[in-house]
């Protein structure tokens, strides 16, 4: 496998499409946010800094793709977890939301999704009125 490649390309009858692995990785990103229990993706950022930023993609960061020769793409994601979730269930869904999108989206086959709790965290509190 390798971990350099710049993009994923496919050549049809009319042309080449060619998708940026930082596309593919910013679509995983997307696809973590949306699901129930995952407070963030886990970056190098102070606590504070991803606090505002938790629940916006990160151009991938927190996403780690490897590509096969043949295009095949594993996802390496790094999630902390609302406490009061189920850590497994919760992965789970990530494994489904992230494979569902990104072969939506990019059309290529997702091997596998791997999926690493980085930490848990307390909802934020409600903001008054």
């Amino acid at each position: 496998m390798s971990e350099s490649k710049e993009y994923v390309s496919q050549t049809l009858e009319h042309g080449a499409i060619h998708i940026s692995e930082e596309v593919i990785a910013t679509i995983a990103a997307l696809a973590v946010q949306d699901v129930e229990g995952v407070y963030g993706l886990n970056t190098t950022l102070s606590s504070s800094e991803l606090s505002k930023l938790a629940k916006r993609a990160q151009q991938g960061k927190g996403i780690r793709l490897v590509i096969s020769e043949d295009d095949e793409i594993s996802v390496d994601c790094y999630i902390v977890v609302l406490y009061g979730h189920s850590v497994v269930d919760v992965a789970k869904a990530v494994q489904e939301t992230v494979t569902s999108a990104v072969e939506s989206t990019t059309g290529r086959k997702v091997k596998n999704v791997n999926v690493n709790i980085s930490g848990i965290t307390l909802p934020r509190p409600a903001k008054k009125p």
